[in-house]
């Protein structure tokens, strides 16, 4: 019965299994591969012909001295810092006020918050840099109108400029996430709550937020690991911005790298020291989190 029990498991996990390993392990490893070989061309002015050979950590220690990759990093690092806490405060809020009213409006602001998660960051850019650059942005010109200059697109703006757009996009996501956890909070506790005397804040604070936080660390995880990623976005606004390299985030510059330089080699080690990086502070939080609940 046990072995009939476990080939009846093995078949059941065998398609998620399959599917795993080909388009999540193997692209990891492959990666990893790429990232300790390089290409060495022989002959005159290098017309010999090329050779792959291994190379090591080389590429990682070549990733790490160039000035715009490391840039890059403490640039998402900063992105993160401001970008989590906001997206977080916004999606709790707005899946507070949602499960806690009760007008027949409530499914469709639901999904009017959830409606940008839907739209490609691709699109989602152009729309916001419709909005940013002078000229031709309603925001700018009325702005203009009373006097106060803002430049979006700027060196000191232009983090904050996507930060919006991100945050735009992924709240009403981390949104449904928190909503589906205070549901499944029982209705006794809040009316065992309002018998004892507790207020509507009372409630929110010891009943509901104890209540949401396991959805609160899933939510903030992904975002840590998306902010990390941040790809599309000043991708897009680049031509619009003088503000934006073509380094701007780790992953613009490994696809720099990649596609513009043919250093597929290098591109593979810088992709793989930010992945490094998204593992550390995404375990980092975690752990912090882990022992803040043991000291309770």
């Amino acid at each position: 019965m046990r072995r009939h029990d476990a080939r009846t498991a093995a078949g059941f996990l065998a398609p998620f299994g399959i599917l795993f390993a080909l388009f999540f392990l193997l692209p990891i490893v492959y990666a990893i591969y790429q990232s300790l070989f390089t290409i060495e061309r022989t002959g005159a002015l290098g017309l010999g012909g090329e050779e792959q050979v291994f190379a090591g950590f080389d590429n990682y220690v070549d990733a790490l001295q160039e000035p715009g990759f490391v840039d890059s990093l403490g640039r998402v690092v900063v992105f993160a810092a401001i970008q989590v806490p906001v997206m977080i405060v916004f999606a709790l809020v707005l899946a507070l006020l949602l499960e806690t009213a009760s007008a027949r409006g409530v499914p469709f602001f639901r999904t009017a918050y959830f409606l940008p998660f839907g739209v490609p960051g691709v699109i989602a850019s152009i729309l916001w840099g419709f909005l940013y650059v002078p000229g031709v942005s309603p925001i700018v010109g009325a702005l203009d109108q009373v006097g106060i200059h803002v430049d979006f697109l700027g060196g000191d703006t232009v983090l904050l400029s996507i930060v919006n757009i991100v945050t735009w996009e992924f709240v009403g996501y981390n949104m449904l996430v928190l909503v589906a956890q205070l549901q499944s909070i029982d209705p006794n506790l809040y009316e065992a709550a309002r018998v004892d005397g507790a207020s509507g804040w009372h409630i929110v604070r010891h009943i509901k937020l104890p209540m949401v936080r396991p959805a609160i660390v899933l939510t903030t995880v992904f975002t840590i690991i998306g902010t990390l990623q941040l790809f599309a976005e000043p991708l897009i606004l680049k031509p619009v911005s003088t503000s934006i390299s073509s380094h701007y985030t780790p992953n613009m510059a490994a696809y720099n790298e990649a596609f513009s330089n043919n250093n597929y080699h290098l591109a593979a080690a810088e992709a793989v020291l930010l992945a490094l990086v998204a593992m550390v502070l995404s375990f980092g939080f975690l752990r912090l989190i882990g022992r803040g609940g043991d000291r309770r």
